[in-house]
């Protein structure tokens, strides 16, 4: 079984490839319609933050449990189900929105479609491996991410122009469409059974064998308590795993700080098109589209990087490059430099995330990687949804231009920090036994 999956890219990826690429297509029209929705409904940019805000923060809460979940179900199935929900919640807007604008409709549809999404990405990181195997994982996600960009490139242009002409709530039916299709080709999908549900009987998650006879005892305090500390005991796996881990470590404080800065780059970005230049919707989407490219770019060559020039060295000058193209945004004053800054910070970004994603993949025990993943994303993300609120309201206030450039001085900061860390090590595979 091992060698059909490792050997070669095999039929089960090259479906997870197709599913993943169709559900990016459709969900990167979500990415402009629904802060367009909330602009066009309220004007408002700090509205659209502290919905970012609300949907960050569900995931954080919902990764907090996602590794847990991911490391004791059957993952094809999670998978799908957290497809078909998604569909199911963003089928609502569209339909709701026939009657009018129903703002609390995305402040309640968007936190539990992130909060699925985290579920689901965390099941996705761990059946990246399962279907190439290790030594393959970093051309494995970059071929992943590359072609998820691609999809990217069309779906802006394609949101732009659908929102412009029947409006946004149009653009969201397609996202919830694309969830559908995912479903139905993950379906077909089967991984090996050593990746599917299950955790050790006894190691860090506390025995198996003591949570059955607690059961048996008919005593609901004293099962209740077990079953509290046992996922306590999941929840604390992961992040003892990052602790001791002095990369993983490092990586996971240093990108806590990116992700306050960056996860209202998306809502700065269509504001400071939208406000301060004056442009449409269909411009909007042809700057993220075109901004995609930059992800490929990022993407593809990830592997070959980080062959050559060593993990370090890769993701601090990615993150480097970040902080510069996010300094120049908002200072930029014509649609092409927008559009190639926007290129310029996601294709950093993805070559960044590319490396670290594959890091933790190869270096994490098959047993304990939904934990990791969680616990990792959870941390690093748990401050952005009130970076988000900070930044799109800062920008409202005193411009983008400001607030960028102090968001991307603040980038290059968490570069040079990395230097003093061993983050700048080549080849941190070696610090796998350490971990």
């Amino acid at each position: 079984m091992r060698d059909k999956r490792t050997s070669g890219w095999g039929p089960d990826f090259g479906i997870f490839w197709t599913a993943q690429t169709l559900s990016v297509l459709g969900d990167s029209f979500a990415l402009i319609a629904l802060p367009l929705l909330v602009l066009e409904a309220t004007g408002s940019i700090a509205r659209m933050g502290l919905l970012t805000a609300v949907g960050g923060a569900a995931a954080v809460l919902a990764g907090v449990f996602a590794g847990a979940l991911v490391d004791r179900v059957d993952r094809r199935r999670l998978l799908i189900t957290c497809d078909l929900v998604r569909m199911a919640l963003y089928g609502l807007i569209p339909l709701v929105w026939l009657a009018g604008p129903r703002i609390w409709l995305l402040y309640t549809v968007l936190p539990l479609c992130e909060a699925v999404g985290m579920v689901f990405s965390v099941a996705y990181v761990t059946a990246v491996r399962a279907l190439v195997g290790t030594e393959r994982i970093t051309a494995a996600n970059g071929r992943l991410n590359a072609t998820a960009a691609a999809a990217g490139v069309a779906g802006p242009v394609c949101a732009g122009f659908v929102a412009a002409v029947t409006g946004s709530a149009a653009a969201v039916a397609a996202d919830a469409a694309s969830f559908g299709v995912s479903a139905l080709c993950l379906g077909f999908l089967r991984f090996a059974p050593a990746t599917r549900s299950g955790l050790p009987a006894a190691d860090d998650t506390g025995s198996a064998g003591s949570t059955g006879s607690t059961s048996s005892t008919g005593s609901t305090g004293s099962t209740g308590s077990t079953a509290f500390t046992g996922l306590w005991r999941d929840l604390l796996a992961g992040a003892h795993f990052l602790r001791r881990h002095p990369v993983l470590r490092a990586v996971t404080a240093l990108l806590a700080v990116f992700s306050f800065l960056e996860l209202g780059l998306n809502d700065m970005l269509i504001y400071h098109l939208k406000h301060d230049l004056g442009q449409s919707d269909g411009t909007v989407g042809t700057v993220l589209a075109v901004g995609t490219l930059g992800s490929i770019a990022g993407a593809l060559p990830a592997a070959r990087m980080r062959h050559g020039l060593g993990f370090g060295p890769t993701w601090i000058g990615a993150v480097a490059v970040c902080g510069c193209a996010m300094a120049g945004i908002g200072w930029a004053l014509d649609v092409p430099e927008v559009a190639f800054l926007t290129a310029l910070f996601l294709g950093s970004a993805g070559l960044a995330g590319t490396c670290s994603m594959s890091l933790r993949q190869q270096v994490t025990p098959e047993h304990l990687l939904g934990r990791v993943t969680s616990a990792f994303w959870t941390i690093h993300y748990a401050a952005a949804p009130v970076g988000a609120a900070v930044v799109t309201s800062a920008a409202q206030h005193h411009g983008t231009a400001a607030v960028g450039a102090v968001a991307g001085a603040c980038t290059l900061g968490v570069a040079l920090l990395a230097l003093l860390t061993p983050v700048r090590t080549r080849h941190p595979e070696s610090a796998t036994e350490a971990a």
